[in-house]
C-alpha cells in the first residue's frame, strides 16, 4: 500500500520545481509490448519505474511524473482498464519507494484525466497532468476536447488535495481555433481550474518558444508556470530565469533516448546546473 501522509507533500512548493520523468514502456495491452518468456516476471515495467524515480530522488529532483510514454498509438480519451491498473500499480511501487517527502504525478496519455484522478486517490499522488483541460485541439488521435467541468468535480469528489497541472498549447497538436496564448493560459487557470500550467514545443523533446514563454511570464504574472519539454543543462538557467520550474525527460535519459532508462550523472548534472 501507498504511504499515507498527515500533511501535503512539500516539494509541490520549492522554486525551482524540478519534476524528472518516468516513461513507463510499453503496459499490458499496448501494441509495442513484448510478451515475458518463461518464468520472468511480468511487471518488469514495475521495476523499471522505481528503479528510475529513484534515480531521480538520488539527484536531487523534487519530484516525479509516471507516464505511459510506451503505450503509443494512444486513446484519444479514456484508456483501457488493463492500462488503468497496471500504472495504478506502478504508481504505487514509485510512491512507496520514494517515500512521503517525493511529490509524484501521473499523465495517462493521451488524455484521460479521469483515470490519472483515480490513479492519484489510490497511490496517495501529489499531482496529475491534464494535456488538454479546456478547450480542443487536433492532434493525431484526432479532435481532442477538454472536459474541466467533469474532472474538477471528480476531484471534488475522490482526491481533493491532488494538484492538477494542465498543458497550454500542448505538443503534438494544435489548437482547433487559435486564440491568444494568454487568453488561453487564463482560461485554463480561472475556467478550468488548472494550478499550473506546462508551455512546451512542438514534439517531445524540443525547447519551447522563447517569445511565448516571456510573454506569459508578462501578461499572466500569477500564473504557476512549467516547462515541461526541451530543458537541458545548457538552457535550464534561461528557463528558469521567466518559469516556475520544468518537467524534465530526454536531456537525462541514457543516449538522449526519451524511452531509455535514466542516466544518473545526466540527471545530477542537470540539477547542479539548475541549482547554479
Amino acid at each position: 500500500m501507498a504511504a499515507k501522509r498527515t500533511t501535503p507533500s512539500q516539494p509541490l512548493v520549492q522554486r525551482p520545481l524540478l519534476i524528472g520523468m518516468v516513461h513507463l514502456p510499453p503496459l499490458p495491452g499496448a501494441p509495442g509490448r513484448s510478451v515475458p518468456k518463461k518464468g520472468r516476471r511480468a511487471a518488469r515495467w514495475r521495476a523499471r519505474a522505481v528503479s528510475d524515480a529513484k534515480l531521480l530522488q538520488r539527484a536531487g529532483f523534487h519530484g516525479v511524473l509516471v507516464e505511459n510514454y510506451g503505450d503509443a498509438p494512444f486513446f484519444k480519451d479514456r484508456v483501457p482498464a488493463e492500462t488503468v491498473a497496471s500504472m495504478a500499480v506502478a504508481a504505487a511501487a514509485v510512491r512507496d519507494a520514494l517515500g512521503p517527502r517525493m511529490a509524484v504525478g501521473v499523465n495517462v496519455l493521451r488524455n484521460d484525466a479521469a483515470s490519472a484522478l483515480a490513479i492519484a486517490a489510490a497511490a496517495d499522488l501529489d499531482f496529475i497532468r491534464v494535456n488538454v483541460l479546456t478547450g480542443a485541439v487536433v492532434a493525431d488521435q484526432g479532435v481532442i476536447e477538454g472536459r474541466a467541468a467533469e474532472w474538477m468535480r471528480l476531484r471534488a469528489t475522490i482526491a481533493p488535495r491532488v494538484k492538477v497541472f494542465a498543458d497550454a498549447r500542448v505538443k503534438h497538436a494544435q489548437p482547433l481555433a487559435p486564440r491568444a496564448l494568454s487568453e488561453e493560459i487564463r482560461d485554463t487557470l480561472e475556467r478550468g481550474g488548472a494550478d499550473a500550467v506546462i508551455l512546451s514545443g512542438l514534439r517531445t523533446g524540443e525547447p519551447v518558444d522563447e517569445d511565448a514563454l516571456e510573454a506569459i511570464r508578462i501578461n499572466v504574472p500569477e500564473a504557476t508556470l512549467l516547462v515541461g519539454s526541451g530543458a537541458d543543462r545548457e538552457s535550464i538557467g534561461y528557463f528558469l530565469e521567466h518559469a516556475d520550474g520544468v518537467i524534465v525527460g530526454t536531456s537525462i535519459k541514457r543516449g538522449g533516448k526519451t524511452d531509455a532508462p535514466v542516466d544518473a550523472q545526466k540527471a545530477r548534472a542537470f540539477v547542479k546546473a539548475a541549482r547554479a
